[in-house]
């Protein structure tokens, strides 16, 4: 087990290093890109195996305890370890990681985005996968801090390399603000490693605050909730997430929403829920408010960019939606309560697999019409998936309905439990406060069942027969592709089988979360 997890976060290094040199006499294939594609393929794929294996291998019965753990000294002048460990927060997270990561290399083996290298392109993929991995797996505040950092430049070049129209200015939009808010984390995180005297995120789960005074958690969670803020991101510090998504290739988007956005609700629940409680309890009442305006506010703005005229492009209009699930996320952990943080942590992995798909098939419609503009997509009728590619508009449509949260799918569950979080609140927290926050959420549910309602009915609704403006003929649209469906597939069945059986993930995350609130106490 503690073979698997070391494995799991310095694999993809190691694959990294090994894509930028020369193919092995025989393993080169029909190009060299196509050697270096299929490396991409097997390596994450042997990640993805040994996140399974390691899965099987966790002991079901004990989740909250920490498991597959390694504990090597590394800086003694600062008690700085090399402290790795997974429990039921983690692990669903890993998972997930590991096979949006597989499904993405293999859609690129396929669908490659135009670029200058895909040496480099493979090269940054896994880079970035042991950066998000190793995020979920470490458990000393400096190393956090490290692989927490160490994903913004792959997807800085990700984007500025391999995206879209206005790339650049996307890219440095992205590095800017996700780097100015890691300098306020790391400040937040010195902090507490250094009043407390230690980095090691049991050790000061278990402290439980103990040892660091009211204004030290209060400064601390002002500074880590900063960045942490921006990564997830929390209105209004979201203004770089449209632009990145707009201009990412589409395999940088499925992994910007999948996965990095998860790293920074998962520090608020690993790191400021547990080692600052009384600074948490402080700011509660402000997270929530910022939840629930984002709910609101991701939603008007997709109302405004899916109505006829707006001319929304439909990867914005999902960036957008991010903003609002995303305070879903946010609001459950401000509750402070078991079923707030455990709804959090389901929205957290259902978000990854519905938005990941969406941003698959938006990816995957625009190569087709060359533009994800809706005015031009829809036309004076609509763009008629249904009629032109019958099984294209049924997975548009899936991924719509999932996502606004339709109860049997995985949507729904992570945005219920939230908001019954915010029900009732923990101990000491305003009630009447979240009671409004709750009907703001409740409300904004609403709204997103209408904003995706009016893009299934523009996108896969129309006259498959209706000339496009101009008169130009009618849209001929190829079929979901043999390597489209491998890729989008998993994240279907996964969806349903989380909607249908919710228990399969919150039997892991409910005990590591009673124990998490309770001061490390079981």
């Amino acid at each position: 087990m503690q073979f698997l997890l070391a494995l799991i976060v310095a694999g993809p290094l190691v694959g990294a290093v090994a894509a930028l040199l020369p193919a092995p006499p025989g393993l080169k294939g029909k190009s060299p890109e196509q050697a270096v594609l299929r490396h991409g393929v097997t390596v994450t794929g042997a990640i993805l195996a040994a996140a399974i294996a390691l899965t099987l291998g966790f002991d079901h019965d004990a989740p909250s305890r920490f498991q597959a753990t390694t504990d090597i000294s590394w800086i003694q002048a600062l008690n700085v370890r090399i402290h790795l460990g997974i429990d039921g927060i983690s692990l669903p997270l890993l998972l997930m990681t590991a096979l949006l990561f597989f499904l993405c290399a293999l859609y690129s083996y396929f669908k490659l985005p135009a670029g200058p290298s895909a040496k480099a392109f493979v090269a940054l993929l896994l880079v970035l996968e042991s950066g998000t991995l190793a995020t979920f797996a470490v458990l000393d505040l400096l190393l956090f801090f490290l692989a927490f950092e160490m994903v913004l430049i792959p997807m800085y070049f990700l984007i500025a390399r391999w995206g879209g129209a206005q790339r650049q200015a996307a890219a440095w939009k992205f590095i800017l603000y996700t780097l100015l808010g890691s300098v306020v984390m790391l400040l937040g995180l010195l902090l507490i490693g250094l009043n407390s005297g230690t980095f090691d995120m049991v050790a000061l789960a278990s402290d439980n605050g103990r040892e660091l005074s009211h204004t030290t958690q209060i400064l601390a969670v002002l500074a880590i909730g900063t960045g942490l803020a921006v990564k997830t991101p929390m209105w209004p510090l979201h203004s770089w997430l449209p632009d990145a998504h707009t201009a990412a290739p589409t395999v940088g988007s499925v992994l910007l929403a999948g996965v990095l956005l998860k790293m920074g609700t998962y520090g608020f629940v690993r790191i400021l829920l547990p080692v600052t409680p009384d600074g948490m309890a402080t700011f509660a009442p402000y997270l929530g408010a910022f939840a629930a305006v984002g709910i609101v506010y991701g939603s008007l703005a997709c109302l405004a960019l899916a109505r006829k005229g707006g001319k929304g492009d439909l990867k914005r209009l999902i960036a957008y939606s991010s903003v609002g699930h995303m305070g879903f996320v946010l609001l459950g952990i401000a509750s402070m309560t078991p079923t707030g943080v455990n709804g959090a942590l389901f929205a957290n992995v259902a978000h990854g697999l519905i938005t990941g798909l969406l941003f698959f098939l938006v990816g995957a419609l625009k190569d087709r019409y060359g533009t994800a503009d809706l005015d031009t997509l829809a036309g004076a009728t609509g763009a008629a998936l249904y009629g032109r590619a019958p099984r294209f508009g049924a997975f548009l449509a899936f991924a719509a309905v999932a996502s606004l949260g339709l109860p049997g799918l995985a949507g729904f569950w992570g945005e219920m439990l939230a908001l019954f979080g915010a029900f009732d609140p923990a101990e000491g927290l305003s009630r009447p406060a979240f009671l409004t926050y709750m009907s703001v959420g409740a409300f904004g549910t609403l709204l997103t069942a209408a904003y995706l309602l009016i893009v299934v009915r523009r996108v896969c609704m129309g006259d498959p027969k209706a000339v496009r403006e101009g008169g130009a003929a009618p849209v001929v649209l190829a079929d979901i592709q043999h390597y489209e469906f491998a890729a989008w597939t998993p994240l279907v069945a996964l969806t349903v089988l989380a909607g249908l059986w919710p228990a399969v993930l919150l039997g892991l995350t409910d005990p590591a979360v009673q124990k998490l609130l309770a001061g490390g106490n079981s």
